[in-house]
């Protein structure tokens, strides 16, 4: 082989090579620069409101806001639960249940079976809130979103993926039915609930 044929074959060999580290089509630095990219985003801590003393929610007081679910009106109707009453005896204060939009949508497309429940969320008692989500959206997205934004309220739901998602956000306590009446979770001075 003569010395031009070997320069050739050595600069074709090298070429290949350029061509396959080159640092705009090698996908393992792209994997390594989205990697970064993914822990500056994992940096961008979500700030505590000032009412949060460790996990006690010092925003809460009577008269207590109650954000009520779909599932918790209906059996609350199944176990003959005044709602008003019924979360009176349990926090011993005021309370005030509020049905969000999305959640009197959800109770409006249950249709007749479900119609007691609608005619007691339209009870002039209830305090009703606007959506935060979009139209449409599912109810427990939308509570998840209120509850997240204003630590204000108490959440009241049967509904076991619901109570998961909401123990992740610290100081906000979740009532539930338990034995025919209404107890509460992660409220230490809820004093008329049963343990």
């Amino acid at each position: 082989m003569g010395k031009a044929k070997k320069l050739r074959a050595h600069k074709v060999k090298h070429a290949t090579v350029k061509k396959m580290i080159a640092p705009t089509k090698d996908p393992r630095l792209k994997s390594a620069a989205s990697a970064e990219k993914k822990a500056e985003e994992a940096r961008n801590v979500e700030q505590t409101p000032a009412s949060m003393f460790f996990a006690h929610n010092s925003a809460l007081g009577p008269p207590f806001h109650v954000i009520v679910d779909t599932n918790f009106i209906n059996f609350s109707i199944k176990n003959k639960i005044d709602m008003v009453k019924g979360m009176m005896d349990c926090l011993l204060a005021k309370c005030i249940p509020v049905i969000l939009d999305s959640v009197m949508a959800e109770l409006e497309k249950l249709g007749s079976k479900y119609r007691v429940a609608l005619r007691l969320a339209k009870d002039p008692r209830f305090l009703r809130l606007p959506s935060y989500l979009k139209k449409g959206c599912y109810a427990d997205d939308d509570i998840v979103e209120h509850v997240r934004v204003h630590r204000c309220f108490i959440v009241a739901t049967c509904d076991k993926e619901l109570k998961r998602r909401i123990r992740r956000i610290p100081g906000v306590p979740i009532m539930y039915i338990s034995a025919r009446k209404y107890t509460i979770e992660r409220m230490p001075e809820a004093f008329g609930a049963p343990k």
